[in-house]
Parts: structure tokens; C-alpha cells; sequence
């Protein structure tokens, strides 16, 4: 497991507080219970109905408010109702101590409601529990509709808080995992490409020294010499893939590209005109020209392959036609889907189709921000 997915794993387990978190405010309700123990309260069996539905109907109510779906069912407001309806007639019924179950119902009504039906309900309620509480507390109404009012607002506000902090957690994690995912994205294709190319290379100059060693010895050991180049530069590249931090020089691939394609029989044909190119532009083409090189090599039957490119103040321009067989039936390989992935997501373009004249064509466009030097260059090798 990588870190990222670690760290992933570690936001995903945390999050808002449970239903228990809004249990120890029931102690509010103990000036209640401690008079009907002491034989304070009328009716005692009536009251000690009230407190067992009230925190009953209490516990039920904040459980299910953590739960989104549960919050929002027809059920929790049935519960929230028969919850008022019995603190009203224990605050009627009783008056004093019991008054104090009207901010727990206010910490009740915070975690289940939210935005302007929050408002809605609880200024109504406000009102009604200062109307009882003055009837039967006169101006401490004022300290129990106040706390009615803040514990509902308060609650609400602090989970409100407490689901956007969890959301973005969740975000957070996704887009973790999104760049993970791209990331190895990346790198599979890097890795395609790169072994892909230094493979193909390694058979073309290997069949080329077999041809070679019964009748020019020296010219085998070139290529076997040559063998083990490809094989040091892919060492390289592969450590530099892996961290991440290659960038291809389009100059040596085009360089690789003229020298494998006339190891493998085909005339190379370069040209370049325009000013030079971003890094990042220069790595794209360099894929372009390797995995088309490549393909005319493997599958081409070619004798002669045109490289052009051409390079404006706002979009570079690169083509690569062979004279071969033409494109194959069935869809493109994975390694052209991958380059058309990657153009795109850099704004470009990546066409792919038979020649004009027969044969096999690659076309790739990409924008241009900006040019690094104001100077041309042009260029051309047959």
C-alpha cells in the first residue's frame, strides 16, 4: 500500500461525531429525576413516564440524526413531534426544573434540521417555549427560550460544520485515489513505450548482426556493440520513467529513429523547420516519433519513412508517412490509443490513416503557448 492510499484509508476513517456525543446533555434533565425522587413532583408515576418517553423519544431522535438518510425520513419527524409534544405538557404540567427539557428539545430539533426550515421551526418554537415558560416561571421564560434558541442553533451549526469537514475529507480522499490512479496511468504507458521501443531496436540490430556475421564480422560486431548502447540507455531511462522525471529530447529521438530505421532497411527522410519547442511539447513528439518508428519497423514493410515537422508561433505540426502496407484491419494499437490519450489531455490532436500515396500516416498537432527562442532552425537529412 503506497502512502497516498494510506493516508486515503486514514481520512476515510475519520469523521463527525456519533449520537453519543449529544448524550451527556441529558444531564440537564437530573433537577427533574432529583425531584421526583424526593417526592417533590405531583403525580410521580405521570412524570416518570414523561422522562422515561422523553429520553427515550431523545436517544432515538440524535442516532438517527448522523445518518443522512435516516435524518431526512418521515419517522425522525414523527419523533421529533411526539418529542415535543411530550416536553410541552411536562413543562405545562410541572413548570420549574422541568422547563430545562425545552433546550434539550432545542439540541434535538439543531441535529436533525438544516438551512431555512431550521429557522422555520425553531423561532415558532422559541416563541411557544417562552409563552409556557413565562406562564409558569414569569422572567425566566427569558433564560429558557434563550437557551432553547442557542442550543438548537449551535447544534445545528457545529454539525452542519462537522458533514462539510467530512465531505471534503471524502473529496480529498477521491482525488487521492484519482491521482494514484492517473499516476500509475502514466507510468504504464511510459513503460509500454519505453520497452517497447529498446525491444524493437535490440531484434532489429540482433537480426541485422546474424545476417551480418558469416561474411563481415566487423559490421556484426557493430551492431552487437550497439545492442548494448540500447540496452545502458534504457537502464536509464526506465530509473528516470519510474521517478517521474523524464522528458524526452525530440533531436535524439529523431537521431534513434534514423538510425534504427536504416538498421532496419528503411531510408529515413527528417525534416524540421520552426522556431524550437517547449520541454513538454519536445516529450510528447519524441513518444509520436518513437512508437511510429517503431510500427513501421514491426509491421510496415516499408522502404522509405518521411519524418516533418513544423513548428509556429502557436502550434506545432508533425507528420510521419511510410510507403508500406497501409494500415491494418481492426482498431489502432494500444500504444497509438495511449499517444491520442496523452495529446489530448495536452489540447492536441493524433490522426492516424493510410498515406496519400499508399502507406501509413501519422499526423500529431499540439498547441503552442510559447515559443523559448525567437530564432528558426531548418533542417534536412535524406
Amino acid at each position: 500500500m503506497t502512502t497516498t492510499e494510506k493516508n486515503c484509508e486514514d481520512t476515510g476513517r475519520s469523521g463527525p461525531p456519533n449520537g453519543f456525543a449529544l448524550l451527556p446533555w441529558l444531564l440537564m434533565g437530573m433537577g427533574a429525576v432529583s425531584n421526583l425522587l424526593q417526592g417533590e413532583t405531583p403525580n410521580p408515576w405521570v412524570g416518570a413516564l414523561g422522562v422515561l418517553a422523553f429520553n427515550s423519544l431523545y436517544v432515538a431522535i440524535v442516532f438517527r440524526a448522523f445518518d443522512g438518510r435516516r435524518r431526512e425520513a418521515p419517522a425522525t419527524w414523527w419523533l421529533l413531534t411526539a418529542l415535543a409534544s411530550v416536553t410541552f405538557a411536562l413543562a405545562i404540567g410541572y413548570g420549574g426544573a422541568w422547563l430545562l427539557f425545552f433546550p434539550l428539545l432545542g439540541l434535538a430539533v439543531g441535529s436533525v434540521l438544516r438551512g431555512r426550515r431550521l429557522v422555520q421551526v425553531v423561532l415558532p418554537l422559541c416563541v411557544a417555549v417562552g409563552t409556557v415558560a413565562g406562564v409558569r416561571d414569569g422572567w425566566g421564560a427569558v433564560d429558557v427560550a434563550y437557551g432553547t434558541f442557542v442550543s438548537s442553533m449551535v447544534t445545528a451549526a457545529l454539525l452542519a460544520l462537522s458533514e462539510t469537514v467530512r465531505e471534503l475529507h471524502l473529496t480529498r480522499q477521491e482525488l487521492a485515489r484519482s491521482a494514484v490512479d492517473r499516476e500509475r496511468l502514466r507510468f504504464s504507458r511510459d513503460l509500454h513505450d519505453l520497452l517497447g521501443h529498446t525491444l524493437s531496436v535490440i531484434v532489429v540490430k540482433a537480426e541485422a548482426a546474424r545476417r551480418m556475421a558469416s561474411h563481415d564480422v566487423d559490421a556484426a560486431l557493430a551492431q552487437i556493440s550497439d545492442i548494448e548502447s540500447v540496452g545502458r540507455q534504457a537502464l536509464t531511462e526506465i530509473r528516470e520513467a519510474v521517478t517521474g522525471y523524464r522528458e524526452g529530447s525530440l533531436t535524439a529521438e529523431l537521431d534513434r529513429a534514423r538510425d534504427i530505421l536504416t538498421t532496419a532497411g528503411i531510408t529515413p527522410s527528417i525534416r524540421l523547420a520552426g522556431p524550437l519547442l517547449e520541454p513538454q511539447t519536445e516529450a510528447l513528439l519524441s513518444w509520436v516519433v518513437r512508437e511510429s518508428v517503431i510500427n513501421a519497423v514491426r509491421h510496415s514493410g516499408a522502404s522509405h519513412c518521411d519524418i516533418s515537422l513544423t513548428s509556429a508561433a502557436d502550434h506545432v505540426h508533425l507528420e510521419i508517412t511510410d510507403d508500406g502496407r497501409g494500415p491494418g484491419p481492426g482498431p489502432s494499437g494500444s500504444g497509438l490509443r495511449g499517444l491520442s490519450e496523452r495529446l489530448v489531455a495536452a489540447g492536441g490532436t493524433l490522426g492516424t490513416g493510410p498515406g496519400p500515396a499508399g502507406g501509413f500516416r501519422v499526423v500529431a498537432r499540439l498547441p503552442v503557448a510559447s515559443p523559448q527562442a525567437e530564432h528558426g532552425r531548418e533542417q534536412a537529412a535524406g
